[in-house]
């Protein structure tokens, strides 16, 4: 099997913590931070721009920070960290000349969110927080130079999304309800009251939403995909309810939108088709985007910005290479090297990323990225089906550590937009409504037969693979169609959807309006719920399986992996099971990481033929 392969990458070039990640400019440009390892776990570390003077700033010594940024008051960072992967994140500001930290909310099982910073006004913040009310996050006013908090908004437990304009002022919010659908609610600045602007049907909701207030304050930008299929950007006038249409796609949703930081109009947009495409809105950004796009090849994306923005973090994404980053000058227009994520990929040979579409049985287009192991030809390999989670979520082009894992031990690996899946407009997304265990399964289904018809995958060795909406995939897979895999990994994915609906974060009630109209109700829908769930099947299995949980997972509980486990220990069907006593939704602890992926590709190799690094 390993005749014809590059040599073995290591997983802990893969899967352990990287080099450098993640840099970002102080807000007057003259210091840099990024995340790298102190002790193996990943501190913030702060540096001037131009200088090798970098040290750490943060001392974390368990999860490692991921989330950071500078405060615009260019005098400190500001992070979130949760508790062994329990998602009750609590913000920090450390001070990086002095290393002065400081927790800022320090209230048990509360769930911090940042809603909003700005540069016109550095030393406040806008976070969310349920700390009155498990169920519903109110917004809070926070000085950063006195660590005050007050209360600026209260959640009477539908609102999902807040929205401040320039001078923090809560304007607007999102609304959940109860039929799937959203409204988008308006208030005026030191008003109490609540109007209803728009009403999104379950049709657009997950496809709609506020972006930005103009800076005057007179102008909301949204994404909305009334009155077409994929999520537009168009500039409403909330005085006269008058929308125009700023840019937008007939196939593919807006994704991202690039403003200007003074004037808050927007300069470009972003639709994620086949590969990240950006559309230009303000032609005197070209000379800008044309110096980048010279810097080197792959998908480019803005990270960070001074507050003059005349500084800015480059990011480009490949599929052969780690993500690159440069610092860019605008003045000059050129662009910096800074680092590559993970150097050591360097020595070894990567497998490209490419594209491609099938028609699924029932008419609609499926798209997806197939990874062909390097150096050992395309016909008929063992295939691994790697089905991302969300579901309302979407593969992309890049650099994808799975994906290269896989390809390195011999593998084709194919992911999947299957229908539910977001980007591609709101017909696509709405036609996975209540299709769990059903359509959306077909079409991974019929991908593994395309690759099949085409000689690509060896039909007796295909392995189905995922987490989260993945892991209930794969435990589909093991109980729908047991007999078109060879084997199964489910990481942290519901076996039981009547009990994952139950059981979710309080967090998410404003949410469940939206699970019961794309999944089912569980009060209304029980029959429904249970044919669509693994655990109702388990005598189906006779493929192996191996199963991963985080004992702290706030999303999908313990039991559900242990109801099926049991289920599985008691009819004696082969299975492997690890339990993480520190982790959550996924894992964030390398050596964590690196035990999963070890398991993982042992498993693999035992019932596919790949290969595996041992030890």
């Amino acid at each position: 099997m390993s005749h014809g392969l590059p040599s073995l990458i290591p997983r802990s070039v893969l899967f352990g913590n990287p080099e450098r990640a993640s840099p970002q400019l102080s807000p007057d440009g003259q210091r840099m931070s990024y995340l790298a390892p102190v002790d193996d776990v990943l501190n913030v570390w702060v540096g001037t721009v131009d200088g090798r003077d970098f040290r750490p700033v943060t001392h974390d010594r368990d999860r490692g920070v991921r989330m950071y940024a500078w405060a615009h008051d260019n005098r400190h960072l500001i992070y979130l960290q949760d508790k062994g992967g329990d998602e009750n994140w609590q913000l920090y500001r450390v001070n990086p000349v002095s290393g002065e930290e400081h927790l800022l909310t320090p209230f048990d099982d509360v769930q911090v969110q940042i809603i909003a910073h700005d540069k016109h006004r550095p030393h406040e913040l806008l976070i969310g927080m349920n700390k009155d009310d498990p169920r519903a996050h109110d917004v809070y006013h926070l000085d950063l130079r006195s660590g005050e908090l007050e209360r600026r908004a209260r959640n009477p437990g539908e609102i999902i999304q807040w929205v401040p304009d320039a001078d923090l002022h809560v304007r607007a919010a999102v609304a959940s309800r109860a039929d799937g659908g959203a409204d988008l609610l308006l208030r005026s600045p030191g008003s109490d009251e609540w109007q209803t602007t728009i009403q999104w049907g379950s049709e657009d909701a997950m496809t709609s939403g506020p972006v930005t207030f103009s800076r005057d304050g007179r102008f909301l930008y949204l994404q909305d995909s009334r009155d077409a299929n994929a999520a537009r950007l168009v500039r409403w006038d909330p005085q006269n309810g008058e929308s125009a249409v700023v840019a937008g796609d007939e196939q593919y949703d807006v994704s991202g939108v690039f403003v200007d930081s003074d004037t808050y109009e927007p300069l470009m947009v972003s639709y994620m088709k086949a590969r990240r495409e950006w559309q230009l809105l303000d032609p005197s950004l070209q000379p800008d985007i044309d110096a980048i796009r010279q810097l080197q090849h792959g998908d480019f994306a803005i990270t960070s910005r001074t507050d003059r923005d005349d500084g800015w973090v480059v990011v480009f994404d490949q599929d052969t290479g780690p993500a690159a980053y440069y610092a860019f000058d605008r003045s000059a227009r050129t662009g910096r090297f800074l680092f590559h994520t993970r150097p050591e990929l360097a020595q070894y040979t990567l497998a490209a990323m490419e594209p491609f579409s099938f028609v699924a049985r029932d008419g609609l287009t499926i798209h997806g990225y197939l990874t062909i192991p390097p150096g050992i030809g395309r016909k008929s390999v063992p295939m691994v089906l790697n089905v991302h989670g969300g579901p309302w979520h979407r593969d992309t082009w890049g650099y994808d550590p799975e994906a290269q894992w896989l390809a390195n031990r011999g593998y084709a690996i194919m992911q999947v937009n299957f229908r539910g899946s977001t980007g591609y407009g709101k017909r696509f997304l709405n036609a996975g409504n209540r299709e769990w265990g059903a359509k959306m399964h077909h079409d991974l289904e019929d991908a593994v037969q395309w690759a099949v018809a085409r000689g690509i995958a060896d039909p007796k060795r295909v392995a189905i693979y995922g987490g989260s909406y993945g892991g209930y995939a794969a435990l589909v897979g093991a109980t729908f169609t047991p007999d078109l895999f060879r084997c199964a990994v489910d990481i942290v994915g519901p076996s039981n959807l009547i009990t994952f609906i139950q059981s979710i974060p309080p967090y998410w009630s404003a949410f469940l309006s939206l699970l019961h109209e794309r999944v089912g109700d569980p009060e209304k829908d029980a029959e429904f719920l249970k044919s669509r769930s693994p655990l109702s099947y388990v005598d189906r299995i006779k493929i192996p399986m191996l199963i991963a949980q985080g004992a702290n997972d706030p999303r999908v509980k313990q039991a559900e992996s242990e109801q099926i486990v049991e289920a599985m220990r008691r009819k004696g069907i082969d299975h492997e099971y690890l339990l993480f006593p520190d982790e959550g939704h996924g894992f964030a602890k390398p050596e964590n990481r690196l035990r999963f992926y070890a398991a993982a590709e042992e498993f693999l190799a035992r019932h596919l033929g790949g290969r595996y690094e041992e030890g």
